[in-house]
């Protein structure tokens, strides 16, 4: 029995097949059969073929479940407040959860009303659109979704056609798959484009209102939802009408809903639109130089654009923290413009910043030029017409308006007569508004020059202005020129001779001074500034103090130009050749760099890097630069603890002898009390600091200030030429300090400078460097007794000798006449008394 079951199971098999086989054949008789036959394979035809046409080469919505789009760059001050942002869109990614939902139902019912109940396709919609289609000739219509839009924003291009429609619906079904809706909504409203170079509805609620989606009323909801649709059109003033149709549409949509009442509906409709022209004002977007350097030094760290990598400036979307502060850019940058302007005065137009063609198309050469100004209300114009009387000009916005030839009188330099019989057709020209469409000529100082501002506790870089204005010339003279420092340099050379035996009260003659070359060249003769041919022996302070070329160069010559260049080297400054004219400042450097090296002496002597980054997090708040980056532990503890405050360790190498950075700076405090930077005096409080003259002169110099800021300065011609003989470092350079002082500085505590361990203070007589006894210092800055900064072991011993041991006799006031045989004062007492020419 069981051996014959094999052979009956394999009979009854066959028996059902051909049962099988035998009703296929006498259905496939009848017609009926047949075509359905034909339908089913055609069907499968009809997939295979979709599938090699349309959805072969799809890419995968996998992707979007770790979707990372595009986001801005986010600077922050030194407080942490944004400031400015990189974009060349504006986007903002938020959860789903931040966006109201009311703002969700409003573009719902503008652009998907079975949203949450469709599986990724309208079937209804598509088939009116082919009706639709198929009876029109004008451009296309369709029935995409939300899905389909996310599909074909984030996944597909914009290419018109039934082919993209198609791929469209097939990734609409994948993503509704692979994602819930709220993550297919919070795609959406995140990266919709809305016009005004906004993408997702928080920029664009910034954009058109100026107003975070949490603060936003509902006809500006209903007028944000409905511009998916025609954002270019919709998002125009002209355009208002159109816009109010449709937005009222959309709130009777939502009222049908059951999404708001008729009465909110009511009230939504009787609201104008309501736009601003004003951006984002949540962002201060300070621009200038500052921030130009951050975005160089960022795109030189992380690139540029996405296809530079995940982490580029224009998409990575990175959060920067900088040192940045407000209060002090705005100080420097009207100090400098200040400046810049005292120096320019009654020089004449400097001519026009830029030419254009003057044809119909002029507004948008003017637009595309990019030149602007941020000044007392000045504006860029580019003159269109010129007649006897006036002249046409226009502006980038296109308005126009009227520059009188009576508002233009002041005289061309380059060629003399005035500014108006030298105006073009296309020069662009900077005006001022008088009233109505009338503007006056102003004019941009044709010398320019840079400005940073530094902690010389940590390197950070509080404020930087390289020109007038950045839109003007980008090219960054506080970070970029290569300038000649000038008698700025003179610290460094006298640092060197104290590292190598001299004292700030060693004596060194200020005299004639030459130095053989060779039989070609012959002597090579220094000179002090003016020519002045010498004032006999002094102490090293009082070189300092009054910048005597022929003492410094002396001192150099004496611990010879290797430790001096080597020191000036070390301090950042530069790589100089060891010739005696470096000593004056024949070199070049930056002024972020000699910034910085001052920094150094009011840091003493420890190394410093100037940084206008603090750090740079990712999208999602790691810390990605620098690279060595550690969080203060401990900082943000919300209770004491008991135990002592975190305080951040020193860092940096000693690049100098502490003692001889700070006998530099002892001595560059008199150069503010009595010395060429004397102007600074009435500032009262602790200054430092060294103004400098280049030949020519070509430039003028200022580095110093407080122990918690430090500013260098330079004004100059970006061309180098002679600035006049009048111009000195006093009289242009130091008061722009001044300015920035008295405003960034005057609400802070006086604090004066620390001396390091070691530091012996002696009292001295400033003239000869003797030790004194029995007389003290008073306050009176040209008082005859100091108290002088020495290393141990370095300063005036004990004496025997009788002239020595005598008290000092206060001597008569420096500014009495003192008459010599033939009636002059000496050079000394001239120097002493005018604060130094140098």
């Amino acid at each position: 029995m069981v051996a014959d079951s094999p052979p009956d199971f394999r009979l009854r098999l066959r028996r059902d097949s051909n049962a099988v086989i035998a009703w296929l054949r006498d259905m496939w008789k009848r017609r009926w059969f047949r075509w359905l036959g034909y339908l089913a394979l055609s069907g499968v035809l009809g997939l295979m073929l979709i599938w090699a046409i349309f959805a072969r080469d799809l890419p995968s919505v996998d992707q979007l479940r770790d979707y990372e789009p595009p986001l801005p760059t986010m600077v922050r001050d030194g407080e942490g407040k944004p400031v400015h942002s990189y974009a060349r869109e504006r986007r903002v990614q938020l959860d789903y959860s931040e966006y109201p939902q009311l703002l969700v139902r409003s573009f719902l019912a503008a652009e998907d009303k079975t949203f949450f109940s469709h599986g990724g396709i309208d079937y209804p919609g598509i088939a009116s659109a082919i009706i639709t289609n198929l009876s029109s000739s004008g451009r296309p219509v369709g029935a995409s979704t939300i899905t389909q839009q996310v599909a074909k924003n984030l996944l597909l291009t914009n290419e018109l056609s039934y082919r993209r429609k198609v791929r469209e619906a097939i990734l609409a079904m994948r993503i509704e798959d692979a994602l819930t809706k709220e993550q297919i909504l919070e795609l959406y409203l995140n990266e919709i484009p809305l016009g005004r170079r906004a993408f997702g509805v928080q920029a664009a609620s910034r954009a058109y209102f100026d107003k975070d989606v949490d603060q936003l009323e509902l006809h500006e909801m209903a007028f944000l939802a409905i511009l998916p649709k025609a954002p270019e059109k919709y998002g125009r003033t002209r355009n208002e009408a159109e816009a109010l149709a449709r937005r009222n549409f959309v709130l009777g949509s939502m009222e049908d809903n059951g999404w708001i009442t008729a009465a909110q509906r009511d009230a939504a409709r009787a609201m104008p639109l309501g736009l601003t022209n004003s951006g984002n004002t949540a962002i201060a977007q300070v621009g200038g130089y500052y921030m130009e350097e951050v975005r160089r030094q960022l795109i030189a760290q992380f690139g540029e654009t996405a296809d530079d990598g995940p982490l580029s400036v224009y998409a990575g979307g990175l959060w920067v923290r900088t040192p940045y502060d407000g209060k002090m850019q705005t100080a420097a940058t009207m100090a400098l413009r200040k400046g810049l302007q005292r120096y320019d005065a009654g020089k004449g137009w400097s001519g026009p910043i830029a030419t254009i063609e003057a044809d119909d198309q002029w507004q948008s050469r003017l637009a595309s030029s990019f030149i602007g100004i941020d000044y007392d209300s000045w504006r860029v114009a580019a003159v269109l017409s010129k007649s006897a009387g006036a002249a046409q000009i226009g502006f980038a916005n296109g308005d126009t308006g009227t520059l009188p030839a009576s508002a233009a009188t002041m005289g061309y330099r380059k060629t003399g007569g005035s500014a108006f019989s030298a105006m073009r057709p296309g020069d662009l020209i900077v005006v001022k508004s008088t009233g109505g469409s009338s503007y006056a000529l102003r004019n941009i100082p044709e010398v320019s020059g840079g400005m940073v501002i530094e902690s010389p506790h940590s390197g950070r870089i509080y404020a930087m202005q390289g020109g007038f204005d950045v839109r003007l010339s980008p090219f960054n003279r506080a970070t970029q020129a290569q300038r000649q420092p000038g008698s700025t340099i003179k610290p460094f050379v006298y640092a060197a001779a104290l590292d190598n035996g001299l004292t700030p009260a060693s004596m060194i003659v200020d005299g004639p001074f030459c130095v053989y070359q060779g039989a070609a060249l012959g002597n090579k003769c220094f000179r002090n500034f003016g020519n002045s041919g010498g004032s006999g022996e002094h102490t090293m302070r009082w070189g300092l103090e009054q910048s005597r070329n022929l003492m410094t160069v002396r001192a150099a010559s004496q611990v010879g130009m290797e430790p001096v260049v080597e020191t000036i080297a070390a301090m950042g400054i530069g790589k100089h050749e060891p010739y005696l004219s470096t000593a004056l400042g024949a070199g070049s450097t930056t002024v972020e760099k000699i910034t910085n090296a001052y920094a150094m002496l009011a840091n003493h002597g420890r190394e410093l890097k100037p940084r206008v980054i603090d750090y740079a997090q990712d999208r999602r708040g790691k810390v990605i630069f620098p690279a060595n980056w550690k969080p203060c532990d401990g900082c943000n503890k919300k209770d004491w603890d008991g135990r002592p405050m975190p305080r951040f360790a020193k860092s940096g190498k000693q690049l100098m002898d502490p003692m001889t950075a700070y006998q530099v700076v002892h001595m560059l405090e008199g150069v503010v009390q009595r010395g060429t930077a004397v102007r600074l005096r009435d500032l009262n409080v602790p200054l430092f600091g060294k103004t400098g003259t280049t030949t020519g002169p070509n430039d003028v110099w200022f580095v110093g200030g407080t122990p918690d800021v430090i500013a260098g300065m330079y004004i100059g011609f970006d061309q180098p030429r002679s600035m006049g003989g009048y111009a000195q470092g006093s009289s242009y350079a130091a008061p722009i300090f001044k300015d920035f002082a008295l405003a960034a500085l005057a609400d802070r505590q006086p604090i004066p400078f620390a001396a390091p361990k070691g530091v012996r203070m002696v009292r001295i007589d400033r003239r000869s460097g003797r030790r004194v006894y029995g007389s003290w210092p008073g306050t009176d800055p040209k008082a005859s007794i100091i108290w002088e900064a020495f290393k141990p072991e370095s300063e005036p011993r004990r004496t025997i000798r009788e002239e020595e041991i005598q008290p000092v006799k206060t001597p008569r006031r420096q500014d009495a006449p003192v008459e010599q045989g033939n009636g002059r004062r000496s050079d000394s007492d001239f120097l002493e008394d005018r604060g130094g020419i140098i």
